[in-house]
């Protein structure tokens, strides 16, 4: 498994930062850092930071996940088939283990904002699913497509869906 960082201190890991102007729901601004992967087995681990008010773009996991809040706390609104939104509130320490082929969901850091650990395990590659503001038009994230865009400099998304990188 090739290791990306050897620490997952938060004040010395690589972060990339994203974010979308294109999107009015709510403000799309998060970091994230690479820790290690496996491209055979499908899985990757990474870290996922908010500031205060930023964002996840909406999106649902493909892959299985682990998720550990490493500091501040996590809020998920999940949107279910039926319509409904179920709330879920995740304080620092939290482990959550979600089955592959979650529910769609927005996410965001509470009012210091959070950092989490993600595991994914994704056996066909495929680790998200992106969506629009009105839940159309869903596209894919890989493993593959994050680790090359990691060694390009870049941040996974595609200019044309206005990823912004910036490397804190």
């Amino acid at each position: 498994m090739p290791v990306v960082s050897k620490s997952f201190d938060l004040q010395r890991v690589e972060w990339r930062r994203v974010t979308d102007p294109d999107c009015k729901d709510f403000h799309v601004d998060f970091e994230y850092s690479l820790l290690g992967y496996d491209l055979p087995s499908g899985r990757l681990d990474m870290l996922l930071r908010y500031g205060k008010g930023g964002h996840c773009r909406r999106h649902r996991h493909v892959a299985s996940t682990v998720t550990l809040v490493l500091e501040g706390e996590q809020f998920l609104k999940e949107m279910l088939p039926d319509g409904t939104v179920h709330a879920i509130h995740r304080k620092q320490g939290d482990y959550a283990l979600a089955t592959a082929d979650a529910h769609p969901h927005d996410e965001h850091g509470g009012e210091a904002g959070a950092t989490v650990l993600l595991s994914m395990t994704a056996p066909d590659g495929v680790l998200f699913e992106y969506f629009d503001e009105n839940m159309e038009n869903g596209w894919t994230v890989s493993i593959e497509e994050y680790v090359q865009n990691w060694n390009n400099g870049t941040v996974h998304g595609t200019a044309s869906r206005a990823s912004k990188l910036t490397t804190a």
